[in-house]
């Protein structure tokens, strides 16, 4: 525990970029805000931006939404005279695309061909792989903001975490016009549709297209293609340097899950993954622990010289529940040391709470638990007491 708390400590300290990963409803996103909220207790200036397209992140730092520019967090509400500064974001898809082409079409007459395309005003925000190489550029242009000391990044569930690590080669690959040539070419010259083609395999391919598509569909998909032909080469540039900041030693790997089969399943596999791509890896967060309970004492308990009796029914009621918990205590554990003997790193574990997290100090609860009452050992005396406040939230 000791060993884990430190490590993920020392990230929050040192690295510019956390990406916090896991399945559905293990508390990775409350994972990812507590780190940030942490962060900024112990003095960075720190961005919790989720591209997950649930709303929890704006639920636990109990806000009612969040938009695509960061918001600003008033700490004080978790720990009076905090020395650092929090902010929270979410991914708009649509709009960060727009920005891309704005920023990286070569002409203004390219960048309104874009822009106006009817086939990318539908797809933009929808198509496939579109959500997570945008995430990626997002990460890219907050990774160089001058105003973040420390960017936590919250993904998707696990198997869509993986899209957002392959994003780059992904969109790359579609966008990549030596492909989309073999398609279009014999169809279309300068976004001018032509029935010429050349071979009758080519023009049974038109009449199916013609048929069930329909010609101003393909002369959308043609025009918007050939206008992203001189965008190509600056995708590829940014989706390597993606790839470079991923595995750069400023970047962590956070994978968060629960003490259930499945959870831990889904955890080894991105685990596993995670190695093969050489990702620099910090910690495993395990949440949700049920803490095995106490031996009972049956004997009979004095107060204030008083004998004090307990019902039978009662007795055998709580001794229930007892042994209960006690079994799966037991077989968490078991389940934890799964994850234990597969990965290299160390492992934390984060007790089971009683409610839901919904404001920044309940964050600052979860941190506590995280790392003990010293927070990380640099955070200010008033953040210090509120984080050694008793918990009552749960992750989700």
């Amino acid at each position: 525990m000791k060993g884990a708390a430190a490590a993920l400590a020392r990230a929050l300290a040192e690295r510019r970029i956390l990406v916090v990963c896991g399945a559905g409803g293990v508390g990775k996103t409350t994972t990812a805000a507590a780190l940030a909220v942490q962060a900024a207790l112990n003095g960075r200036r720190v961005l919790v931006c989720t591209i997950d397209p649930s709303r929890r992140l704006a639920t636990s730092l109990g806000l009612q939404k969040l938009s695509d520019r960061p918001r600003r967090l008033d700490l004080d509400t978790a720990a009076p005279g905090a020395a650092g500064e929090a902010w929270a974001m979410t991914l708009d898809t649509k709009r960060t695309f727009d920005a891309l082409v704005e920023r990286h079409a070569p002409t203004a007459e390219a960048r309104r061909r874009i822009l106006e395309n009817r086939f990318y005003q539908k797809v933009s925000a929808a198509l496939a792989g579109s959500h997570e190489y945008m995430a990626m550029e997002k990460l890219l242009e907050l990774s160089a903001d001058a105003r973040f000391d420390l960017v936590v990044l919250d993904t998707p569930p696990t198997r869509h975490a993986l899209d957002f690590l392959e994003a780059p080669e992904r969109m790359v690959g579609f966008l990549d016009t030596s492909v989309l040539r073999w398609f279009l070419k014999p169809y279309f010259v300068a976004g001018r549709l032509t029935l010429k083609v050349a071979t009758r395999t080519g023009a049974m391919a038109m009449k199916l297209a013609d048929k069930y598509l329909g010609l101003q569909f393909l002369q959308d998909l043609s025009e918007f293609f050939l206008a992203f032909e001189g965008l190509y080469d600056g995708f590829k540039q940014r989706a390597a340097a993606v790839h470079e900041l991923l595995r750069a030693g400023s970047t962590g790997f956070v994978l968060v899950a629960s003490p259930a089969r499945v959870a831990v399943d889904e955890a080894l596999y991105f685990y596993r993954r995670l190695r093969e791509a050489e990702m620099p890896f910090v910690a495993t967060v395990v949440n949700r622990v049920h803490e095995g309970p106490p031996e009972p004492r049956r004997e009979r308990r004095r107060a204030k010289g008083a004998t004090v009796q307990v019902e039978p029914g009662l007795a055998r009621v709580l001794l229930a529940a007892h042994d209960d918990l006690r079994v799966l205590a037991r077989a968490e554990e078991h389940v934890i040391e799964r994850l234990e003997e597969v990965t290299e790193e160390p492992l934390l574990r984060v007790p089971e709470l009683e409610g839901d997290v919904h404001d920044l100090r309940g964050l600052a609860v979860v941190a506590a638990l995280m790392f003990g009452n010293s927070g990380g050992g640099r955070q200010s005396e008033p953040g210090a007491r509120a984080l050694g406040a008793q918990p009552r939230s749960r992750a989700r």
